[in-house]
């Protein structure tokens, strides 16, 4: 259970590095002005074929459904039509979705209209993750006929209570202690004009069930959250004595698998010992050209695999050792980091630590924490930790992060996965 637990801690390491990349490679496309996503209705994602021959993915107007996008932005400039009248009329002309291999065309949805109109696609520019390029394909609208569809949806936004449309750090990271429910962003005017941000329990706001969970004010729940990261942090002893037990426990299983690795070593050794005797044998003419090819695959083959055991030995350990000291270095200091930490950063560390916040009704804040967290944050854990470290003390032998003796059994190790 331990090693499933570890491995499991190195397989989500490497799907957050494989995820940053993906996203890495998507921003520079989007920066080149090309299309990271299906691209919008009144346009086609198609393929073409450049000067070698080769198919290159890229995007055309859609000669059907471009002049109906282009007269919806034209006319709602004029401030004279709201958004449910241009869905209707628009409708009423027959603009539909394009169709796919697992969806029919069917008519354009009221909410894809307010997505069409606050789209700087439209213009030609490309957004992604927050930043807006020059993008590479035509636009169907002026710029400054799009900049005049933003101003008038700006003034049909109300102002007082538009839950939908208010950005907040916590927001998507809380939840209604007593139903589980989100809780959502709220404003409320007073009568004298002055707006009060609250967080409301999207089940009550919304009439569903039977919750009674009162609205909160944000600054009241962003102080509580506050107070509960020094829960979350943890004291430099129990930290060193954690680091220490895992370590060591790392350097075991490692030591474990030396035997494996010999005979890995030795069969490779042999297998390259096969592949020039081979080679000599065919230049004294013992062994024809078709034979000496099938041999060379088949050594090749088994030789790459043990290459690939013996790397990922090695690299499993190394990514699991590093996801722990960048997971320990953040508990050590997380009520420091969160306290400094602007609104953009605390959203990060609270979703790189937590499924959710839950705020009870008395409170009280409780976590549900993600791995590796969940393991390391479990009390425990940390008991056995301080025990380890003091029997390790007590018998005068020198622990280390890389040596280490017979480790304490905890079953708190099997929830760092």
């Amino acid at each position: 259970m331990l090693l499933h637990g570890i491995m499991f801690s190195i397989a989500e390491f490497y799907s957050r590095n494989l995820a940053t990349e993906v996203v890495k490679g998507l921003s520079q496309k989007a920066a080149q002005g090309g299309t990271v996503t299906k691209a919008p209705i009144g346009y086609r994602n198609v393929g073409v074929r450049d000067e070698f021959g080769r198919e290159v993915r890229t995007v055309e107007i859609d000669e059907e459904r471009a002049p109906l996008v282009r007269w919806a932005f034209q006319v709602f400039a004029s401030s004279d039509w709201t958004t449910s009248q241009l869905h209707q009329e628009l409708v009423a002309r027959g603009l539909t979705t394009a169709a796919s291999p697992r969806r029919p065309s069917r008519p354009i949805g009221k909410s894809s209209v307010h997505r069409m109109l606050t789209n700087p696609y439209y213009k030609g520019s490309v957004r992604y993750q927050g930043v807006t390029y020059a993008g590479a394909h035509e636009a169907i609208v002026p710029n400054e006929v799009w900049d005049q569809v933003q101003t008038v949806l700006g003034t049909h936004r109300s102002a007082a209570d538009a839950t939908q449309v208010h950005e907040q750090y916590l927001k998507g990271t809380v939840f209604c202690g007593q139903c589980g429910s989100r809780l959502l962003v709220c404003n409320a005017k007073s009568s004298q004009g002055t707006i009060y941000p609250y967080f409301v329990c999207a089940s009550r706001h919304g009439g569903r069930g039977d919750c009674t969970r009162q609205a909160m004010l944000i600054e009241q729940v962003e102080r509580l959250i506050e107070r509960f990261y020094t829960k979350v942090q943890i004291d430099p002893e129990t930290i060193k004595a954690v680091s220490a037990m895992i370590h060591a426990r790392f350097d075991e299983m490692m030591a474990e698998g030396a035997a494996e690795l010999a005979d890995r070593a030795s069969r490779r050794t042999q297998l390259e010992g096969e592949q020039q005797k081979l080679l000599q044998a065919h230049y004294a003419g013992a062994i024809p050209l078709d034979l000496l090819k099938r041999e060379q695959d088949r050594i090749t083959a088994s030789l790459e695999t043990i290459e690939h055991r013996i790397t990922a030995h090695h690299g499993h350990y190394a990514a699991a050792r590093e996801n722990l000291d960048d997971s320990l270095k953040l508990l050590s200091n997380a009520a420091d980091i969160y306290e400094h930490a602007d609104d953009a950063n605390r959203r990060l560390i609270n979703q790189a630590l937590f499924k959710a916040i839950y705020i009870d009704e008395d409170n009280d804040v409780r976590v549900g924490y993600r791995n590796p967290y969940d393991g390391l944050s479990r009390s425990g854990l940390h008991a056995d930790a301080l025990s380890w470290a003091a029997e390790a003390k007590k018998m005068g032998q020198a622990r280390t992060a890389t040596k280490g003796g017979p480790l304490v059994a905890s079953s708190h190790l099997t929830r760092l996965g």
